[in-house]
């Protein structure tokens, strides 16, 4: 295939991006779209690179981050992989196991189960085992892979660069096993959380009452990760940011709005495993229909990624306030909670109080 490049304004660009004719080339499904329903049950096909099936699902075309999700067969393993781009990886089903080394040291070894996140340290190496002989493991990631082949406009350096990234990881006998600190703003540091359904999160009411949430760095990587939860009887502020974010449901099921402004939301069910991609500027809200309390996480680029740091401002995350929102968003919920056999807990906005 020969590429065409058209220098523009000091610029360089080629019809598809480095990256897209990369992600062809490897031969496996990409879903695209804000929305997939179930990340359990989409098709996958063989992955030569991983040794296992996969298939990426790019749902909207961020230029900062993808996503795959990569299943190994019962008793499979992964081939050896490392790459010059970070990951973080949330295990979806199974139970199984990693193991991280660089050139010279020892191997360690990490076990996982359903909502373990994980993030191989920068280029080092690592292989995945499912130690389930009877069922298959599933695993999601998110990866800076698109910033990275974009920019260096080459496959080889990100898969076959033997820099080591000494600083962020040396093989140290607890980095895995040490369960971390918690940082001033809601910041968890840690190098492997062995299941997000259970982890401590705190209060924060910026979005709604009774909400709770924690942001998590690991490996010393740029990319982060923070987990949420939706109470019951109770909806989110509608807010919007940079693009990127990934967010996977946890636990609970329930719908959410997503909408550019001064459009009509679009609305989305979910239940666990589902996947939700909003676009940049795009306004998304929750609203939780389980029983108990809904949980996410949220993976996605860090502040370097451009967008978040462009649209990160304190009106977009904070949100539109429910007395500013459309009356109809509200009793939309009433209703769909008296079907579920819920009750909702926050009282009625005052809507008169926008006019």
């Amino acid at each position: 295939m020969t590429e065409e490049w058209i220098p523009t304004a000091g610029a360089v660009h080629s019809k598809e991006t480095p990256y897209e004719r990369w992600a062809q080339g490897e031969g496996i499904p990409t879903y695209v779209g804000g929305y997939q329903p179930n990340l359990h049950t989409i098709e996958l096909a063989p992955w030569t690179r991983m040794g296992q099936a996969g298939a990426f699902v790019n749902l909207e075309p961020h230029a900062e981050d993808d996503a795959y999700v990569l299943e190994i067969a019962p008793g499979g393993q992964t081939e050896e992989i490392h790459h010059c781009f970070e990951a973080m990886i949330l295990v979806l089903s199974g139970r199984g196991a990693t193991t991280f080394w660089q050139p010279g040291t020892p191997k360690q070894t990490v076990e996982w189960q359903r909502g373990s996140l994980l993030a191989p340290p920068l280029n080092c190496f690592y292989q995945h085992f499912n130690l389930d002989g009877q069922t298959p493991a599933r695993l999601f990631a998110v990866t800076s892979a698109p910033m990275m082949i974009n920019m260096v406009r080459n496959p080889d350096f990100a898969f076959n660069n033997p820099f080591v990234f000494w600083e962020r990881y040396g093989g140290q006998e607890s980095y895995f096993s040490d369960p971390g600190r918690e940082l001033p703003g809601s910041v968890w540091q840690t190098n492997f959380i062995p299941d997000l359904r259970l982890a401590h999160l705190d209060e924060n009411n910026v979005r709604g009452p009774a909400q709770r949430i924690m942001h998590y760095g690991l490996s010393n990587n740029s990319m982060v990760a923070h987990c949420s939860e939706f109470p019951v009887g109770q909806y989110k502020m509608a807010h919007c940011h940079g693009g990127g974010a990934h967010i996977v449901i946890l636990e609970g099921h329930g719908y959410s709005y997503l909408n550019f402004k001064d459009e009509p939301p679009r609305r989305y069910d979910w239940q666990e495993g589902t996947l939700l991609s909003p676009q940049e500027l795009e306004y998304h809200q929750h609203f939780n229909l389980s029983d108990t309390v809904a949980r996410d996480v949220a993976l996605r680029m860090g502040q370097l990624g451009v967008s978040n740091r462009r649209w990160s401002t304190w009106d977009n995350l904070r949100g539109v306030a429910y007395h500013e929102q459309d009356p109809a968003i509200y009793e939309t919920y009433v209703q769909e909670c008296a079907r579920a056999g819920i009750e909702v807990v926050m009282q009625r906005p005052d809507f008169a109080a926008a006019r």
